[in-house]
């Protein structure tokens, strides 16, 4: 009697489905080492249990190589590949930006009167309409530009005007301050002027000493010699003047 087929779906038996998972397990760590051995494959096997516990198996010492080797041969071609697609959408989107580019240095020529022998008379009035808002796009751009100009000289202008006048108000507070400093300065030479007048007037009238005390001798004599001469010049003076005194006749 053949043995009976078995369902492939998960067994509900909690028991049963353990006891299934830990033989097919071993069976399959089995059959991949035999493969290893048999065929001189690299074999690497990896199981994680419901509960998360690792169960692997590797034909050489370092799982990891075999990892990077498997990384490098399943994700290679598609980075490979990957670069391809780009490439091919880069080339259209260059063709695109090639006939774009074209068209534009085909209306540069014909903006500039070069090359309208192939344009119709729709394409020349379209033309024209172009040319017109060119034109106007210009006039008002450079139109904005003086203005900005003539706004920027305005600012200037008020401001070197408010700068003359602060520099004005500074100069005329400087002339008053040197015009009163010249007059205190006029005052206090006037003043030391005076001052030097009177103490040389003072001098001047100086009352002469004297010695009120009389003298016996010498003094004495000279003393009457003296008034002898002043009473002869007194009347010298009288005759001169036409009359004679009386104590005179």
């Amino acid at each position: 009697m053949g043995r009976g087929r078995v369902e492939l779906k998960r067994i509900e038996n909690k028991i049963n489905r353990q006891v299934t998972f830990a033989k097919r397990r071993n069976g399959l760590l089995k059959k991949a080492y035999e493969l290893s051995v048999l065929c001189d494959a690299e074999v690497a096997l990896i199981i994680f249990s419901t509960r998360g516990k690792l169960y692997e198996f590797c034909s050489t010492s370092n799982m990891l190589k075999t990892l990077d080797r498997y990384q490098k041969c399943s994700y290679g071609a598609v980075e490979v590949s990957k670069p391809a697609k780009e490439l091919e959408s880069s080339y259209r989107e260059y063709l695109k930006l090639k006939q774009r580019f074209e068209n534009l240095q085909r209306a540069q020529r014909n903006l500039l009167g070069e090359d309208l022998g192939p344009l119709s008379s729709k394409d020349l009035e379209q033309l024209e309409r172009q040319l017109d808002s060119s034109l106007k796009q210009v006039r008002s751009t450079k139109t904005q530009f003086m203005l900005d100009q003539l706004a920027d000289l305005q600012n200037k202008e008020h401001m070197l005007v408010e700068a003359n006048r602060s520099l004005s108000i500074k100069l005329e507070e400087i002339n008053s301050r040197n015009h009163y400093r010249q007059s205190w300065e006029a005052s206090d030479q006037s003043m030391q002027y005076e001052a030097q007048q009177n103490a040389h007037s003072q001098s001047f009238f100086q009352q002469l000493e004297c010695n009120p005390t009389l003298q016996i001798g010498s003094d004495y004599r000279y003393n009457n010699v003296a008034s002898d001469q002043i009473a002869s010049t007194s009347q010298a003076q009288q005759q001169v003047n036409g009359f004679v005194p009386g104590w005179m006749l």
